[in-house]
């Protein structure tokens, strides 16, 4: 029988707790940023307003419900968890990847390619897409992993070039298409649409598409591969010690690649979706999505894990989402982009925040251990004159 963890205070629980801690951070971002609209003479409730009609499709101004808004909301959720799973499955393996915005390009750019050169498929179209943007993804990431493991070379260094070259590349590659402009493509065939009706009627015309059932399998993935194959418990052992994963015989350079090779594949995933299910063209992007690098946030937020990542997508989604109705309410759309900085920051001090919480419960003991000596001092004075 799995016994429960107890804990003997509040203080505790947030050290010992990553989950806990994860919650602290998000809410001291959003009492600061409460604080920082309440200080330019805005009123904080019109931020909240905001949420709410987000993830719930009800505004409170005017009574109305829409559920449109929730389909939004899930809509630009989908790569943030996929971008915040391409940086939470390097992490689990000992590796940082900051390519995330590269991986997501290429598979933005690859599923671009084929809606619009692909034979006219119904249902194998999109698959096709999805497949080899998944695929491209892998062997980006793969690239990164191969230079780690065979060369030493740092991660670090090799994703954040190859996010530039990955930029560029997709600009000269999509402004190569005949009918291309500086802006856009031809649009893509209708075989190649992520849309699906049922849904847009379920969530009245919203972009969310089938994207989310695969984002909802991609959870699944990650766990599985993390937590319940041997696959994910050798590149765990390769990122806890190389040499002690090599004399277990692990294949350290194997798993390198294998860890970085997924974690491109989850980012490229998230940029597919995003060019088959939001949009009806191919974009000639003349600068970075920012997916990738806001994945990065989502991944700390969430602790690395499956479900963790997957709850900080929704909340960076619904923030996303929510721009366009703060404003509605006379908040700066920008706030959002604050929030996201607030909690990146937190999490960044997530050890100091342990820190002065173990000061506070060591204070705390001492104060109830001095306490309790003086009631035992008074007690046994007592006893001494009677």
């Amino acid at each position: 029988m799995v016994q429960k963890k107890k804990y003997s205070s509040l203080y505790e629980f947030l050290i010992k707790s990553d989950g806990a801690i994860s919650v602290l951070v998000i809410v001291l971002g959003f009492l600061f940023a409460t604080a920082l609209i309440a200080l330019v003479g805005r009123n904080p409730v019109g931020m909240y307003k905001a949420i709410f009609q987000s993830c719930t499709g009800f505004n409170l101004n005017n009574g109305k419900w829409n559920i449109r808004y929730v389909g939004e909301w899930l809509n630009y959720s989908i790569p943030f968890v996929l971008c915040g799973y391409a940086m939470a499955f390097a992490s689990r393996t000992g590796l940082f990847n900051v390519g995330g915005e590269g991986q997501y390009i290429v598979g933005m750019t690859v599923a671009q390619l084929v809606a619009l050169f692909f034979p006219r498929i119904p249902f194998v179209h999109p698959a096709a897409a999805l497949l080899l943007a998944l695929l491209c993804g892998a062997a980006w990431g793969g690239i990164v992993g191969f230079l780690k493991a065979r060369f030493e070379v740092s991660e670090v260094v090799s994703t954040i070039m190859l996010n530039y070259i990955a930029l560029y590349l997709s600009r000269i590659v999509t402004l190569a298409i005949p009918g291309s402009n500086t802006y856009k493509t031809p649009n893509f065939p209708e075989t190649a649409s992520l849309k699906i009706p049922f849904l847009s009627r379920l969530f009245n015309n919203s972009n969310l598409n089938a994207g989310i059932f695969i984002c909802i399998a991609a959870i699944f993935a990650y766990w599985i591969i993390m937590e319940k194959t041997t696959l994910g418990f050798s590149m765990r052992a390769t990122g806890f010690n190389k040499d002690a994963a090599r004399a277990s015989g692990i294949p350290v350079v194997a798993s390198v690649v294998a860890s970085m090779a997924i974690s491109g594949a989850f980012a490229a995933l998230g940029g597919s979706i995003v060019a088959l299910g939001s949009f009806r063209y191919g974009r000639v992007i003349t600068g970075m999505d920012n997916y990738g690098f806001t994945g990065m946030a989502v991944a700390l937020v969430g602790n690395c894990t499956a479900l963790g990542t997957a709850l900080a997508g929704l909340l960076f989604g619904l923030l996303q989402a929510s721009q366009a109705l703060m404003q509605s309410n006379n908040i700066p759309k920008e706030i959002v982009f604050i929030i996201q900085g607030l909690v990146v920051v937190f999490i960044a001090l997530k050890t100091g925040l342990r820190i002065f919480l173990s000061w506070r419960l060591r204070k705390k003991d001492s104060a109830v251990s001095e306490n309790l000596r003086k009631k035992n001092a008074a007690a046994n004075l007592e006893n001494e004159k009677c």
